[in-house]
């Protein structure tokens, strides 16, 4: 009995004390600040059960289902509490990115909470009826909640893919990033550097299913918005002064920063194959010396590959920014040996030398080689050309077929930066990478199918290379993407589609290849932010009769006459507009439409939507008065 009772004292010492601690957490100055606030708000609400409880522990013991029940509460508060610190404490532009996953993790702990709570016999309780009501009216909202996901805030969602594919990107772009990531002055920069750091070392490189890649995209888009906050505030005194004296105080570097071997700051660190990481010249030196072990751990090294640590090199570079360190030099360019073009930051003899291992290398040194060449693309214009002016183009088109996934995974992801450059684009084809690209998409690993699709939506900006995609099977694995990838590979293989759908041919394909009913499914399901794609898809295949057909099958007038109610001013304009389509030469539809109460929503469209939206419910209006009339 003692022990039951010692069990009871603690879990409802817990349950109050971790509703003390989610209460006093501050507010979120993050792109998830309304699921914070939204979980902090209805948790605060549990307080006076636990307060009842408490004061009547005394005069009665409870049941073992109670105990039970307050047990998983307390687990689903801890998880609670671990998610909105990670939130509170972490990266803003790490958020953004994953903003997804981010809603996914609030959904998995809103559901968590809702099943606790629905293990607790509340007739069992001796608390007064307002409590047990305002407990019975949370666990309602709580189980409202749950499949709610927030809906995905979309201009955040262009900005940050404009910031990342454009190579020039417009500077409202970052301004707007700025507000809506709460990085507007230099202290809030510094704040999410530090953020970005303590992420890094305490995952000992970067977060689990995370690519160095995704990382080098944060400390651009950190690097970008500093230098907008600093256009904004160029009279910023204090950070000079600040500056100057931490020259002065000759800053500490961090043990993570220096090589194992020299103890110097590193300007170029590589990885070795046991997972350590030296400075390049470093440990090539003991390289060439004729040692085959890891200085640092003994091990025997596997291979002598140097791969390039891309994401420590990040983390050195705002280090140094941040503390007044100069910064490592720039390597020379190469552009002017080829092309007469100076001030670029490629060097050719590197890319030339991981074109040897491409070409010639073992199979350790092929993936390698790609992984660096696929980062060295991401970077700028400059890399692009050269990397295509050497030849590499090619010799990752083979690389396609490999058997080795993260091999492949490399390659195209190489492509995938390089046909940001126009000329690029066509080398890629002409060197007969669409159907290996294709059979990625078919086969690949998770990342390589969605950058597979990123891939051919990029390739498939040009006219003529849309008939080729399509001809080579690409729609019906990027439907299956649609419909089974990841929030990233839908988004991906949505924009495939839609850009390969503009060629009539393409637009047959993907109705005969069934993509019809899982658009209707993204349509009907808000919470699972696509919505906004599987419109544009529908509006551009309604315009082919069989497109036409495939939909009206589906029923989907209900649904679309709720768009023009309520959806946004893009969604509304689509959803007309595939109105529109099925109702012409067809009174079924049109009196399916009109006995939705659909003339009222129009109505208000042809006075408030876009222009081409009023100009699409104007037309449907017309048909609705017509048949009327005739009826009439």
């Amino acid at each position: 009995m003692m022990a039951e009772n010692t069990k009871e004292e603690w879990v409802l010492s817990q349950l109050s004390e971790y509703v003390r601690a989610i209460s006093a957490l501050p507010d979120c100055r993050t792109v998830s600040k309304k699921m914070y606030c939204n979980l902090v708000r209805r948790v605060k609400l549990l307080s006076p059960l636990f307060e009842e409880m408490k004061d009547g522990r005394a005069e009665e013991e409870l049941g073992d289902d109670v105990v039970r029940g307050l047990d998983s509460l307390r687990i689903a508060l801890d998880s609670a509490l671990q998610l909105l610190k990670s939130v509170h404490e972490g990266s803003k532009i790490f958020q953004a990115l994953q903003i997804d996953k981010i809603a996914g993790k609030f959904e998995r702990v809103t559901q968590q909470i809702e099943a606790a709570l629905s293990q607790i016999p509340y007739n069992e309780l001796d608390i007064p009826e307002e409590v047990r009501e305002q407990i019975e009216l949370l666990h309602a909202q709580f189980k409202r909640a749950t499949g709610r996901m927030e809906l995905p805030d979309l201009q955040l969602a262009m900005d940050l893919a404009a910031a990342q594919m454009e190579d020039d990107p417009d500077p409202t772009v970052f301004k707007r990033l700025s507000e809506k990531l709460h990085l507007r002055t230099i202290n809030d920069i510094k704040k999410e550097s530090l953020a970005i750091h303590d992420m890094v070392i305490s995952c000992g490189g970067v977060p689990e299913g995370v690519s160095e890649e995704y990382f080098e995209t944060m400390s651009y888009l950190l690097r970008k918005l500093k230098d907008c906050v600093m256009m904004d505030n160029p009279d910023v005194d204090a950070t000079e002064v600040d500056k100057n004296s931490i020259k002065h105080r000759s800053p500490i570097i961090p043990d993570d920063f220096r090589c194992p071997i020299s103890l110097e700051l590193m300007k170029d660190p590589v990885i070795v194959s046991t997972g350590q990481t030296y400075e390049r010249s470093c440990i090539q030196k003991w390289l060439d010396a004729g040692h085959k072990t890891c200085p640092k751990t003994q091990q025997t090294l596997l291979h002598t590959a140097l791969t390039p640590n891309y994401v420590l090199k990040s983390l050195i570079a705002l280090w140094c920014d941040s503390n007044g360190v100069e910064l490592p030099k720039k390597q020379g360019n190469c552009r002017n040996k080829r092309s007469g073009i100076s001030g670029s930051d490629c060097d050719r003899a590197a890319i030339d030398a991981l074109l040897q291992k491409l070409a010639n290398g073992n199979p350790e040194q092929q993936r390698a080689a790609a992984g660096e060449l696929r980062l060295l693309a991401k970077r700028n214009a400059d890399n692009r050309v050269c990397i295509a002016e050497a030849g590499a183009i090619p010799l990752l088109v083979e690389l396609l077929s490999s058997p080795d996934l993260r091999t492949q995974e490399h390659a195209v992801t190489a492509l995938l930066n390089l046909s940001i450059n126009e000329a690029n684009k066509g080398t890629i084809v002409n060197a007969g990478a669409i159907p290996d690209i294709v059979d990625v998409l078919k086969n690949g690993s998770t990342e390589a199918r969605e950058n597979a699709a990123a891939t051919l939506f990029s390739l498939s900006v040009v006219d003529e290379n849309k008939v080729a995609i399509g001809a080579a099977g690409a729609i019906p694995p990027l439907i299956d993407l649609l419909c089974q990838g990841t929030p990233r590979g839908k988004k991906d293989a949505a924009t495939a589609i839609f850009n390969l759908s503009i060629y009539q041919g393409n637009k047959v394909r993907a109705v005969r290849a069934g993509i019809v009913p899982p658009l209707m499914r993204l349509l009907k399901d808000p919470g699972g932010g696509m919505v906004d794609e599987a419109l544009a898809i529908l509006a551009i295949l309604a315009s082919h009769q069989e497109g036409k057909v495939a939909i009206g099958q589906a029923e989907p007038i209900p649904t679309l006459v709720e768009v023009i109610r309520t959806g946004s001013p893009r969604n509304r304009e689509n959803a007309a507009a595939i109105l529109w389509s099925l109702c012409t030469g067809s009174a079924q539809y049109i009196k399916i439409a009109r006995d939705l109460g659909a003339e009222e929503a129009l109505k208000e469209l042809s006075e408030n939507g876009t222009d081409r939206a009023k100009r699409k419910a104007g037309s449907v209006l017309e048909l609705l008065q017509r048949v009327e009339e005739e009826v009439i």
